[in-house]
Formats: C-alpha cells, sequence, structure tokens
C-alpha cells in the first residue's frame, strides 16, 4: 500500500472541495429514512465541523434510530474549524496543529445542555466535553488509508460527497466492501468502466433528487469563471453545479415506476446507427412502445431506469465499433453496412458520436410488439464479446 502521504496527494484535485447545503441532504435523504435504523452511518470525506453531512446525522441521530455515526476529515482540509475552534473540542486540546486529520464516533446524542431538544448545540457541547467522541487520525485521513478501510469495515451505509477527481477508485472500493450507500457524483460519472460495470450487474443506481441547480460552498481562494454560477452569501462563497446526481444501492421506490411509453415505431423516424444495430432514441420520451429490438438511447435514462421493465444491454463506449471501420465512403455501403443502416435525409447516424446506453424491455400491455425487417443473424463484427445480459426470458429489445 503506498505512503499515506502518497495516497493523500495522489490525484487529489483542488477542485474536489464542494461542501454540499443541508436542504439539499435533507431532500434527498427523507427517501430513506426507514433504512438508517440501527446501522452504522460512516461520513468518510467530511470535516465534522464544515460538513453537512455530519450534521445532519448528527442532528438526526435520535429520530432515525442510528446505532453509530462516524466521520473523518483528510489532511489540509481547507476550511477545518472555521465554524468551531478544534482546541476547544475535548478530544484535541492538546493536539497540534490543530488542523491535523481527526475522526469522530457518536454512538448517543442526549439532551446535554437540557433545553428540552436535540439540535446541534447538543452535539457541540459533546464534542467539547467528551474526550472519547473525536481524536486524531494517526493517517492523513484519505479514504483509501489503513486507518479509514478499517473504519469503512465497521460501517454499514456510507453517505457524503467523495472527490470528484478520485470517483472512480471511491465506487470501486465501495463495491469491493460490498456496504450500502448513497454519495453524490457527476452525472457523466455513470460512463466510467468502473461505475458501469456495476450498474450492468444492477448493484448501482440512481437516487431521487438529481440534476437541477445545487449550490456548494467552496473555500474563499476558489477561482469561479462564470459569474452566473457563484454567490456569496454572508461572506460564504457558493458555486452552483446543474450535474450532480445521487449514486446508491439503497432500495429506492422511484426505481419500481414503469415508464409510461407512447409512441409508436415508424422506421423513418428512428434510424440506425451505421456501426452498431441499433436504432437511436434522441430523447427518453421517445422510446417506442411497439419496437422489439435494440435501442440507443441517452445516458439521462439512467435516473428512469426501472429493472422489472428494461434491460440494460451495454453502453456505446463498449459495443460500438469503431468509425475508423468505414472511414471510407464507399464502406458505407458493403453488405454489412446496408444490414446495419437505415439512411434519413442521406445522413448517417454514428453510434459513437455521442454516449448512449443500449437497453431492452418488456411488455405487459399495449398492442403486439414489432420487429424489424431484418436479418435474423447476429451482425455483431465477429471478436466483439457480448456483454452480459440481466433478465432473460419474454422481453422487447430496445
Amino acid at each position: 500500500m503506498a505512503s499515506n502521504e502518497s495516497l493523500s496527494n495522489r490525484n487529489r484535485s483542488p477542485k474536489d472541495e464542494f461542501y454540499t447545503q443541508l436542504v439539499d441532504i435533507e431532500a434527498e435523504l427523507r427517501h430513506y429514512k426507514d433504512q438508517f435504523r440501527g446501522q452504522v452511518v460512516l461520513c468518510n470525506c467530511d470535516d465534522p465541523y464544515e460538513s453537512n453531512f455530519f450534521k445532519y446525522f448528527a442532528m438526526n441521530f435520535n429520530h432515525l434510530g442510528l446505532k453509530k455515526l462516524i466521520t473523518t476529515c483528510y489532511t489540509g482540509s481547507p476550511v477545518s474549524g472555521e465554524q468551531l475552534p478544534l482546541f476547544e473540542t475535548a478530544g484535541l486540546r492538546d493536539t497540534q496543529p490543530p488542523r491535523e486529520p481527526y475522526r469522530v464516533e457518536i454512538s448517543d446524542v442526549p439532551d446535554l445542555n437540557q433545553d428540552g431538544a436535540i439540535d446541534l448545540a447538543d452535539v457541540e457541547y459533546l464534542l467539547r466535553n467528551d474526550a472519547n467522541v473525536m481524536t486524531p487520525l494517526t493517517g492523513d485521513g484519505d479514504f483509501r488509508s489503513k486507518e479509514c478501510v478499517a473504519l469503512l469495515d465497521e460501517a454499514d451505509i456510507v453517505v457524503t460527497n467523495p472527490p470528484f477527481s478520485l470517483f472512480r477508485e471511491y465506487i470501486t472500493q465501495l463495491g469491493e466492501s460490498g456496504k450500502k450507500y448513497l454519495v453524490l457524483g457527476d452525472q457523466n460519472a455513470i460512463t466510467y468502466d468502473e461505475v458501469f460495470a456495476q450498474v450492468m450487474a444492477n448493484n448501482l443506481w440512481f437516487g431521487y433528487d438529481n440534476g437541477g441547480e445545487k449550490w456548494f460552498r467552496v473555500p474563499d481562494a476558489y477561482d469561479i469563471k462564470t459569474e452566473s454560477r457563484k454567490k456569496v452569501v454572508d461572506g460564504v462563497k457558493y458555486q452552483s453545479m446543474g450535474r450532480l446526481y445521487w449514486y446508491t444501492n439503497l432500495e429506492t421506490t422511484k426505481r419500481h415506476e414503469p415508464l409510461t411509453l407512447y409512441k409508436r415505431y415508424a422506421p423513418e423516424d428512428y434510424p440506425t446507427y451505421t456501426n452498431y444495430p441499433a436504432i437511436e432514441v434522441s430523447k427518453v420520451a421517445e422510446i417506442p412502445m411497439d419496437y422489439d429490438g435494440e435501442m440507443g438511447v441517452p445516458i439521462t435514462f439512467l435516473d428512469k431506469y426501472n429493472p422489472d421493465q428494461f434491460e440494460i444491454i451495454g453502453i456505446s463506449i463498449q459495443l460500438a465499433e469503431p468509425m475508423s471501420r468505414y472511414a471510407k465512403k464507399e464502406d458505407y455501403m458493403t453488405a454489412e453496412a446496408r444490414s446495419w443502416e437505415v439512411r434519413v435525409s442521406s445522413s448517417t447516424h454514428w453510434a459513437t458520436e455521442s454516449t448512449w446506453v443500449c437497453i431492452s424491455a418488456s411488455s405487459s400491455s399495449g398492442p403486439e410488439q414489432h420487429r424489424e425487417d431484418r436479418p435474423q443473424a447476429d451482425l455483431r463484427p465477429r471478436g466483439r464479446p457480448r456483454l452480459p445480459r440481466q433478465r432473460r426470458g419474454r422481453c422487447r429489445r430496445l
């Protein structure tokens, strides 16, 4: 294993410092409350004094019925200790320097100030007076360090906003750990091989409150080039982001809601890709209800993916033949290319011009399914491996 220093510095981007607002955390977490009872929650990319993930779980510790809350931060957190000086905490009064990484472990949040309510004031009182709650870490607090991996082993559910530049490693670690999790990430991270493999295996899906405009606190020195994406409130700088999605393997009701299909298939409306035998569906709302074949749909489809209704075949960056195979214009009209291609206004549709998900679907109602009139033989070029299917049986292939 690499040293703690190298783990902390390797690949960490200064643009990883996005602090999620409490309102966004509350909007998502309200859907999972019953799944947290009796669980050990780990927030392993969070400064307890700056992270609203910590504040949410600490304030709602008794309401959620948590068994334990564990929070860790890494060396060099740029806003560490700004809201509550670390030297005031019982477990860190003799620690120098005060910005060294530490962990917080809470197994009970009583009404210590006796004001009749359990809130953040009780948590702050606990930190100031119980030396067993907050303790220094021996390493640098990186989620890949031996010390933090041991805390991951102890946890039941991980909830945090991990470093975007390390998202591949972070999701891979969670997948290998077998833990439940709910984390924020860029929408396009779903196309990473490591992440999409878990989608294919039905071990990962999107949560509820995805996309839209979310505002994140950033360090004062953070450079935001677009004026419309920044604001300062009470001296605190914020940046807006619009592609943030919740990645989870916690159960959701959303992923079992059927997608209503209303359009009918017509060859002139759905061109076939030149380099992959699937029709192009440019919008999720335009998935035809009566087509029996593979379809390329935008990655935004995954926010509406119902494993009971659809089957994911693969993704364009893995399935589609490279465009160089048809680089010469005369190659477009080979027998194989003609079998794959439907021309609309003499245009050519390449499966690799944008990233799409290839899906199939079953239909429990509606008109008799339509099968496109094309050879039944496997038209994929020899040598390209088929990706495993999630389900078998009666299905309409999109």
